[in-house]
């Protein structure tokens, strides 16, 4: 049984990584042989992912990920699985063709969606101009110049919050002097970590400046969201599998209305032929999270897990759960089937036939056991060639 790490984000959106090299050198340092690459929105990255997976011996997956709306759960105040916003869900397609291939009404609908997030993006920083020019600081931000520096592809907040932090430090020499023109920038707002905890800085520069209510924050228009159905059917003209990410227990150990019964969110997700789901463990409590999981696994989902890497901080690899609570050997078994299925529906489409899912978005879940052997074979070849 392989170690397996299938949600990654690189430096194409957001990512806690330097380069697509960085995370391969980290995952052969853990002796992770399974990696998948899961950036929002774009598959940018796929080429030199695919390279690198050939280099490392380390079996790629090919994912991306999204958020759709659901308008009814919306105005119903449920919150899915964006804790902050009802209606809004997380979406990843797993296991997508590469190269990629989408129709052309598909292939649009998403480049709508991510021109609408650079609008988004531009018009924060508009605002954090005006108000960068308000508090007397020496410099603003450009667009282009953010994105050529900071982003290989989609600028996003966490970016913008980067270009800040190091504006501050490029500009102002000392600690003392640092703190204070943060605290300007803040509005007066004091700095309560330490500004040389670059992640920890970062998190609270985009806190303070681009949530909702903060001087730069522009809310998101519905144009950045596709229905949950349509980005489905995008995702399996893509080839891929949708996936739904589970949030779960959250610090307090609540759940949101969509997932506090596993039960009905099974119903939900059978529902909208969703057949396969993913958790990031860090975030939950082993005991919650394997109860969830050997419930999903049971019923035939393909489940895996991953540690994003989608913020400053640099975590490991090997994903584990709360506390830094190691996964058991059910749990890592079931992250490694999960990788196998998907795997083995990759190679299939890649030879024009029918993977774990089928055109329409059912699941093969009577040729489970067939999928899991065969990525099992392809993935012991991969890393032992």
């Amino acid at each position: 049984m392989q170690k397996v790490n299938a949600h990654i984000h690189t430096p194409y959106s957001f990512s806690s990584f330097s380069s697509i090299e960085q995370a391969f050198e980290m995952a052969a340092n853990e002796n992770i042989k399974v990696l998948g690459i899961n950036d929002f929105y774009v598959t940018d990255g796929y080429d030199e992912f695919f390279e690198l997976a050939c280099k490392h011996k380390i079996f790629p997956l090919f994912n991306f990920e999204s958020i759709a709306l659901s308008k009814d759960m919306q105005q119903a105040g449920i919150r899915i699985n964006d804790p902050a916003n009802p209606g809004r869900m997380y979406l990843c397609g797993k296991g997508l063709d590469y190269p990629i291939q989408l129709n052309d009404d598909n292939r649009k609908k998403l480049e709508t969606v991510k021109a609408e997030s650079q609008r988004q993006i531009v018009e924060m920083i508009h605002k954090l101009n005006a108000w960068l020019r308000e508090t007397g600081m020496e410099f603003v931000l450009s667009y282009d110049k953010v994105r050529e520096r900071f982003a290989r592809q989609l600028l996003r907040e966490r970016h913008i919050a980067q270009a800040v932090r190091t504006k501050v430090f490029s500009l102002y020499t000392n600690d003392k002097e640092r703190i204070e023109v943060l605290q300007k920038i803040y509005g007066g707002v004091p700095v309560r970590v330490d500004i040389n905890d670059t992640a920890a800085l970062e998190n609270e520069l985009r806190n303070n400046l681009l949530k909702a209510g903060k001087k730069a924050f522009v809310p998101e228009d519905e144009k950045s969201f596709l229905p949950i159905e349509q980005l489905c059917r995008i995702i399996i003209n893509a080839g891929g599998i949708p996936c739904y990410p589970v949030l779960l227990d959250d610090a307090a150990g609540k759940l949101t209305e969509y997932e506090f019964d596993k039960e009905l969110l099974y119903h939900n997700l059978i529902i909208s032929d969703i057949h396969c789901i993913e958790l990031i463990p860090q975030r939950n409590k082993l005991e919650i999270m394997e109860t969830f999981v050997r419930f999903f696994y049971e019923k035939g989902f393909t489940v895996t897990f991953g540690t994003e890497h989608n913020t400053p901080e640099m975590i490991p690899l090997t994903p584990c759960c709360k506390d830094a609570t190691p996964l058991t050997d059910f749990l890592n078994r079931v992250n490694y089937e999960g990788a196998c299925v998907i795997a083995a529906h990759q190679y299939l489409r890649s030879k024009g036939e029918q993977g774990y899912i089928d055109e329409q978005g059912s699941a093969n879940t009577d040729r489970i056991e067939y999928l899991k052997d065969l990525g099992n074979s392809l993935i012991k070849e991969w890393t032992e060639k």
